[in-house]
Protein backbone atom coordinates (compact mmCIF):
# COMPACT_ATOMS: atom_id res chain seq x y z
CA UNK A 1 0.00 0.00 0.00
CA UNK A 2 2.86 2.37 0.62
CA UNK A 3 4.57 2.05 -2.73
CA UNK A 4 0.90 2.34 -4.50
CA UNK A 5 0.73 5.59 -2.46
CA UNK A 6 3.79 6.82 -3.38
CA UNK A 7 3.48 5.39 -7.18
CA UNK A 8 -0.32 7.69 -7.24
CA UNK A 9 1.80 10.44 -5.18
CA UNK A 10 4.61 10.65 -8.40
CA UNK A 11 1.63 10.47 -10.99
CA UNK A 12 -0.01 13.21 -8.81
CA UNK A 13 3.29 15.58 -8.98
CA UNK A 14 3.87 15.05 -12.73
CA UNK A 15 -0.02 15.99 -13.28
CA UNK A 16 0.38 18.98 -11.50
CA UNK A 17 3.52 20.31 -13.30
CA UNK A 18 1.59 19.55 -16.89
CA UNK A 19 -0.59 22.63 -17.63
CA UNK A 20 -4.21 21.69 -19.42
CA UNK A 21 -4.86 25.05 -21.72
CA UNK A 22 -8.44 24.32 -21.95
CA UNK A 23 -10.00 26.98 -19.81
CA UNK A 24 -12.28 24.73 -17.89
CA UNK A 25 -11.65 24.62 -14.46
CA UNK A 26 -11.25 21.18 -12.51
CA UNK A 27 -10.05 19.44 -15.82
CA UNK A 28 -7.34 17.31 -15.87
CA UNK A 29 -6.47 13.47 -17.27
CA UNK A 30 -6.56 12.07 -13.24
CA UNK A 31 -3.29 10.00 -14.19
CA UNK A 32 -3.37 8.87 -10.36
CA UNK A 33 -6.80 7.19 -10.93
CA UNK A 34 -4.85 4.44 -13.05
CA UNK A 35 -3.10 3.59 -9.21
CA UNK A 36 -6.16 3.54 -7.71
CA UNK A 37 -8.46 1.48 -10.40
CA UNK A 38 -4.90 -0.76 -10.20
CA UNK A 39 -5.75 -1.10 -6.15
CA UNK A 40 -9.76 -1.63 -6.45
CA UNK A 41 -9.86 -4.82 -8.42
CA UNK A 42 -6.53 -5.71 -6.61
CA UNK A 43 -6.60 -5.04 -2.77
CA UNK A 44 -9.35 -4.82 -0.30
CA UNK A 45 -11.73 -2.05 -1.01
CA UNK A 46 -10.57 -0.05 2.12
CA UNK A 47 -7.16 -0.89 1.37
CA UNK A 48 -7.51 0.88 -2.45
CA UNK A 49 -9.60 3.67 -0.45
CA UNK A 50 -6.48 4.20 2.21
CA UNK A 51 -4.17 4.82 -1.02
CA UNK A 52 -6.62 7.23 -2.43
CA UNK A 53 -7.25 9.28 0.68
CA UNK A 54 -3.74 9.24 1.73
CA UNK A 55 -3.06 10.46 -1.89
CA UNK A 56 -4.88 13.35 -1.77
CA UNK A 57 -3.95 14.34 1.82
CA UNK A 58 -0.41 14.12 0.72
CA UNK A 59 -0.49 15.80 -2.64
CA UNK A 60 -2.55 18.82 -1.17
CA UNK A 61 -0.28 19.53 1.46
CA UNK A 62 3.07 18.98 -0.28
CA UNK A 63 1.99 20.96 -3.37
CA UNK A 64 -1.49 22.02 -3.09
CA UNK A 65 -3.60 24.11 -0.63
CA UNK A 66 -7.27 23.11 1.22
CA UNK A 67 -8.85 24.18 -1.32
CA UNK A 68 -7.36 21.59 -3.39
CA UNK A 69 -7.86 19.06 -0.61
CA UNK A 70 -11.07 19.69 -0.06
CA UNK A 71 -12.08 19.30 -4.25
CA UNK A 72 -9.99 16.45 -4.78
CA UNK A 73 -11.84 14.67 -1.93
CA UNK A 74 -15.22 15.35 -2.90
CA UNK A 75 -14.32 14.22 -6.10
CA UNK A 76 -12.36 11.14 -4.94
CA UNK A 77 -15.19 10.23 -2.57
CA UNK A 78 -17.87 10.33 -5.14
CA UNK A 79 -15.76 8.58 -7.90
CA UNK A 80 -14.64 5.85 -5.50
CA UNK A 81 -18.10 5.14 -4.05
CA UNK A 82 -19.53 4.54 -7.68
CA UNK A 83 -16.79 2.89 -9.24
CA UNK A 84 -16.58 0.35 -5.89
CA UNK A 85 -20.89 -0.39 -6.64
CA UNK A 86 -20.31 -0.64 -10.15
CA UNK A 87 -17.11 -3.24 -10.61
CA UNK A 88 -18.90 -5.02 -7.55
CA UNK A 89 -21.88 -5.27 -9.39
CA UNK A 90 -20.36 -6.95 -12.10
CA UNK A 91 -22.14 -5.27 -14.83
CA UNK A 92 -19.06 -3.04 -16.31
CA UNK A 93 -15.65 -4.48 -16.94
CA UNK A 94 -12.24 -2.25 -15.91
CA UNK A 95 -12.87 0.63 -18.37
CA UNK A 96 -16.49 1.26 -17.73
CA UNK A 97 -15.83 0.99 -13.96
CA UNK A 98 -13.09 3.80 -14.68
CA UNK A 99 -15.32 6.03 -17.00
CA UNK A 100 -17.83 5.78 -13.82
CA UNK A 101 -15.22 6.77 -11.83
CA UNK A 102 -14.29 9.73 -14.15
CA UNK A 103 -17.51 11.21 -14.53
CA UNK A 104 -18.18 11.34 -10.64
CA UNK A 105 -15.06 12.41 -10.10
CA UNK A 106 -16.18 15.54 -11.87
CA UNK A 107 -19.18 15.42 -10.90
CA UNK A 108 -18.39 14.94 -7.59
CA UNK A 109 -16.16 18.21 -7.72
CA UNK A 110 -18.98 20.18 -9.10
CA UNK A 111 -21.76 19.47 -6.24
CA UNK A 112 -19.21 20.71 -3.82
CA UNK A 113 -18.73 24.32 -5.95
CA UNK A 114 -22.31 24.84 -6.05
CA UNK A 115 -22.84 24.20 -2.43
CA UNK A 116 -19.46 26.34 -1.52
CA UNK A 117 -19.95 29.21 -3.95
CA UNK A 118 -24.00 29.30 -3.31
CA UNK A 119 -24.36 29.21 -7.27
CA UNK A 120 -26.46 26.91 -9.25
CA UNK A 121 -25.01 28.73 -12.35
CA UNK A 122 -22.05 26.38 -11.54
CA UNK A 123 -24.06 23.63 -13.44
CA UNK A 124 -23.13 24.54 -17.00
CA UNK A 125 -20.10 23.12 -16.51
CA UNK A 126 -21.61 19.72 -16.09
CA UNK A 127 -21.89 18.64 -19.65
CA UNK A 128 -18.44 19.62 -20.42
CA UNK A 129 -16.98 17.77 -17.42
CA UNK A 130 -19.28 14.65 -18.25
CA UNK A 131 -17.20 14.84 -21.12
CA UNK A 132 -13.94 14.93 -20.14
CA UNK A 133 -14.28 12.95 -17.54
CA UNK A 134 -15.82 9.90 -19.89
CA UNK A 135 -12.41 10.95 -22.42
CA UNK A 136 -9.99 10.65 -19.11
CA UNK A 137 -11.76 7.61 -18.05
CA UNK A 138 -12.09 5.80 -20.73
CA UNK A 139 -7.71 6.23 -21.47
CA UNK A 140 -7.24 5.65 -17.78
CA UNK A 141 -9.94 2.34 -18.04
CA UNK A 142 -7.96 1.14 -21.28
CA UNK A 143 -4.61 1.17 -19.32
CA UNK A 144 -5.98 0.18 -16.10
CA UNK A 145 -7.14 -3.10 -18.05
CA UNK A 146 -3.76 -3.52 -19.77
CA UNK A 147 -1.63 -3.19 -16.50
CA UNK A 148 -4.16 -5.62 -14.62
CA UNK A 149 -3.09 -8.25 -17.40
CA UNK A 150 0.69 -7.21 -17.15
CA UNK A 151 1.47 -6.99 -12.74
CA UNK A 152 -0.52 -9.37 -10.95
CA UNK A 153 -1.72 -8.06 -7.61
Amino acid sequence: MGLLTALALIVSYVEFLIPIPIGIPGVKPGLANLVIVWALYTLKPGDALLVNLLRIFLAGFLFGNLSMILYSLAGALVSFLCMYLVKRSGLLPVVGVSIVGGIMHNMGQLALAVLALETGSLIYYAPVLVVAGAVTGTVIGVVSREVLRRVPG
